[in-house]
């Protein structure tokens, strides 16, 4: 893809995420939706550099959105499908962020800053779940927004050293 196409994609993503920090703590499905567009962004710029699917790379993602939603299921209430929702979009990213590394031959750093980025963001929002969803977690706060910060920053970044 176009150097600019790909990072207007990420800074649509980027725009949608800081939207969705100032939405979160008034509304947390509203909140919820804008991250899950932000991801879509993400998605949307990862498939246009690897558009080879890649199954392999997405099992162990597959794996692991699957345990975390049943292990979340009994206590999701009426979130359930907008949670199912947000786990796929994220899921989803991650499996692309995965497909980009080496899709043009050797691995890029950008192509790694992007899926570390991904990975960061994914570990910030399972401990959001958690935290929420399972049993408070002392100091979550600020575990998640290191996560968080670093994960945008990795994905950021891979616009950069592409």
């Amino acid at each position: 893809a176009p150097r600019s196409a790909y990072r207007n994609r990420l800074a649509v993503g980027l725009a949608l995420s800081l939207a969705g920090d100032v939405v979160i703590e008034r509304s947390f499905v509203g909140g919820l939706s804008l991250f899950l567009l932000a991801h879509v962004a993400y998605v949307s710029a990862f498939l246009a550099d690897a558009k080879r699917p890649r199954f392999v790379r997405a099992l162990p993602i597959a794996v692991y959105a699957v345990w975390v939603t049943a292990f979340l299921w009994g206590n999701l209430g009426d979130l359930r499908a907008a949670v199912v929702a947000y786990v796929i979009a994220i899921s989803a990213m991650l499996w692309r962020a995965a497909a980009r590394v080496g899709c043009s031959g050797v691995p890029r750093p950008g192509e790694w800053a992007g899926l570390a980025g991904a990975i960061l963001f994914a570990l910030s929002d399972t401990l959001i779940a958690l935290d929420r969803f399972h049993a408070p977690i002392p100091h979550a706060r600020i575990a998640i927004i290191l996560l968080y910060w670093a994960g945008q920053l990795g994905i950021a970044a891979s616009a950069r050293l592409r």
